[in-house]
């Protein structure tokens, strides 16, 4: 249960209990039956058996058909759902639908959320669990659907007993992992007021070897290890208009900046469809948004 549900709370101030010696990892936010559009608590589980999974070398994933749900204490949303078991009408049906966001709950009982990271499907099993008594285990099929890769449980490892506290600690994944430390940042990110006007923010370069590597070294240089400030380019023009940290105009001392220069360079890309985001374009980005750029 919740442990502090007092009205207008947010999700970052909520701190969830559990009361079995494994667990709780996740907590499943979303909403119930077809129709339905509320938000709210659905489970907390021990683990998620199916939603992570590495591509084999022939990088042919097989998608995902279903997922379950272990060692899990249904919220009263879930609990209806599976009140439902066993009817194959359309209705039945519809109200063992469930959409789930997941999030990391960390040890202190807060959670934060998985970007991609989600359940949905169709409710059609359940039984006790041995993780522990009263819990249950619950399939749900899902279809087909890509796993996320393992490596997001290495990162989220480095905020299971809160933020990060030292930087880089991303610098030795791949592109893709990069890219996912910087959507764990954001899922883990807490509202605060923004720097002043004119600050000075030292960028870390030294591992800026591609744009993943950009991001989170930013995120970092404005919100300490494990900060935020975006993880794509819509991302971070959105930060830079306020509200995540620093606020225009502000100065960025890039140091190591020779690196980017090096690896930000035109061509095609090749994670993504495209061509290649330059350190060029960033610094003209970055100067229309009265940044003050200091290359060392």
């Amino acid at each position: 249960m919740v442990v502090n549900p007092g009205a207008g709370l947010r999700r970052e101030q909520q701190r969830w209990s559990w009361e079995y010696p494994v667990g709780p990892r996740w907590l499943l936010c979303g909403d119930i039956g077809a129709d339905s559009s509320d938000d709210v608590p659905l489970a907390l589980c021990a683990e998620i058996e199916g939603l992570f999974a590495d591509a084999p070398a022939d990088r042919l994933t097989a998608p995902v058909q279903r997922v379950r749900l272990l060692g899990c204490r249904p919220e009263p949303a879930l609990l209806a759902a599976l009140d439902a078991l066993g009817q194959s009408s359309k209705a039945g049906l519809r109200r063992r639908r469930i959409r789930g966001e997941v999030h990391a709950v960390a040890t202190d009982g807060s959670a934060g959320r998985v970007i991609d990271a989600v359940v949905s499907g169709t409710v059609n099993a359940a039984g006790p669990s041995r993780l522990g008594a009263g819990l249950l285990d619950v399939t749900v099929d899902m279809g087909a659907r890509e796993p996320l890769p393992t490596g997001i449980l290495d990162i989220l490892e480095h905020w299971r007993t809160g933020r990060p506290s030292r930087r880089n600690l991303w610098a030795g994944y791949d592109r893709e992992l990069r890219h996912r430390w910087a959507g764990v940042a954001l899922g883990h990110s807490l509202s605060a007021p923004d720097g002043q006007p004119g600050t000075t923010y030292d960028l870390d370069g030294r591992f800026v070897t591609d744009i993943e590597g950009f991001y989170c070294a930013i995120g970092e240089a404005i919100n300490g290890p494990g900060g935020y400030f975006g993880w794509n380019l819509d991302a971070l023009e959105d930060c830079l208009r306020g509200d995540f940290g620093a606020q225009t105009p502000f100065r960025l001392a890039w140091h190591n900046s020779a690196i980017a220069r090096e690896h930000l360079v035109a061509g095609n890309d090749r994670r993504r469809p495209g061509p290649a985001i330059t350190l060029e374009y960033l610094l003209d980005m970055l100067t229309k948004h009265r940044i003050e750029i200091n290359l060392h």
